[in-house]
């Protein structure tokens, strides 16, 4: 028999069946919700997350919802609000790395230990802690979203931790090597590219969504507005750029201003080879018939460059490295670099580049004796 209880603070009871049965009425209506157990400890455990629910605002009396169908809700509410790029990344991780495991999962009951299980199954799948980190932080978004929605009082990823991400070394050209691939690729179709990427510090898709009219050669500056993407869907499309930060204005070298005016006079000849072949859209790097450039395909024929001139392998995007490091290791203002970059914050700047810190205290060290005498 059911012990007397005060208004709203529910009711524990045993069934005919021996289950024991922890009860409330959502308040404001008759609709009573249950929670069962096996023991009554189990079924007082379940009715105080039931009130404690209740009284952070939790819709209780909804009906319960699977981790995959509130999931895959999820991606569809946010695919308005995120670039095509990043939605068709979350969904990626939720498909393959998450539903797999816990889909079948209730909401309501998905507990910190749960999270940090998957975490541990997806290492041993040999996924890396960069991607575990990434799956971590798309649940813990999603989850957060549940928690708004008032599906859940906490967010069940806040006591998960995922594994630490080891900083990988970065690989960037050294300066002769930078004066290599410059000059090595000179009067050649990519020239250009190569230059402003170097010296601005643009990423690949900033540099392959550049039209002519982003770009003041008078006045050497360019402003980067878009971006080029490929996506699953729709195939390459211009997007917003990264951040708003990414949306900005760069002044340009003299080395690059001359590349970008031999670019332009190589592009009316290669127009006008086309014929009617050529797709005019005013981008200053497209195919070869005016169209947009396909990144992967940049990429491969950079890593082809190379190989051409026996330069170390790396990344297209590790020319951005390059810049970031060059013009820091000859004492150019972190805030001067990080606004060229595009950063959110100088903090990214200095954390991404660390490793050239100990330089810049070194001129900085041997400044100061300019300055005292030594």
């Amino acid at each position: 028999m059911a012990r007397k209880r005060g208004q709203n603070e529910g009711s524990i009871y045993q069934r005919a069946d021996g289950r024991w049965v922890a009860a409330i009425t959502v308040p404001g209506t008759q609709q009573r919700v249950f929670r069962y157990g096996k023991t009554r400890v189990e079924a007082r455990q379940k009715l105080k997350v039931l009130l404690s629910d209740l009284d952070a605002g939790v819709q209780v009396g909804r009906p319960a919802e699977t981790l995959q169908t509130y999931l895959l809700r999820w991606l569809q509410t946010i695919r308005p609000t995120v670039r095509e790029r990043t939605w068709e990344g979350y969904e990626s991780i939720v498909r393959v790395r998450i539903l797999p495991h816990l889909g079948t999962t209730p909401i309501r009951t998905l507990t910190p230990d749960m999270v940090q299980a998957l975490y541990a199954v997806l290492g041993e799948q040999r996924l890396s802690a960069h991607s575990i980190r990434r799956t971590h932080a798309v649940l813990h978004r999603a989850m957060g979203q549940a928690v708004r929605w008032k599906l859940l009082a906490h967010n069940p990823t806040d006591a998960a931790q995922p594994p630490r991400a080891a900083r990988e070394e970065m690989r960037t050209l050294a300066r002769e090597e930078t004066s290599t691939l410059i000059d090595g690729t000179h009067g050649r179709r990519e020239h250009a590219l190569y230059v402003v990427a170097v010296s601005a510090g643009l990423r690949l898709g900033e540099l392959l969504g550049l039209r002519w009219s982003d770009i003041d050669l008078d006045g050497a500056r360019l402003v980067v507005q878009r971006t080029l993407q490929r996506t699953r869907d729709a195939g390459l499309v211009f997007a917003e750029p990264k951040t708003g930060k990414s949306r900005r204005t760069v002044l340009l070298s003299k080395r690059a201003v001359q590349a970008l005016r031999e670019h332009r006079i190589l592009q009316i000849q290669e127009r006008l080879a086309s014929g009617p072949a050529w797709q005019e859209q005013n981008l200053v790097f497209p195919n070869t018939t005016g169209g947009p450039a396909d990144p992967g395909s940049t990429s491969a024929a950079f890593g082809a460059t190379l190989k051409r001139l026996a330069l170390p392998s790396i990344r297209f995007h590790d020319l951005r490295h390059t810049c970031a490091t060059l013009l820091l290791g000859q004492g150019v203002h972190a805030k001067v670099v990080s606004e060229m970059l595009g950063h959110s914050s100088i903090v990214i700047t200095m954390d991404t580049y660390s490793h050239v810190v100990p330089v810049m205290h070194a001129d900085a060290a041997h400044t100061m004796d300019r300055i005292l005498g030594s």
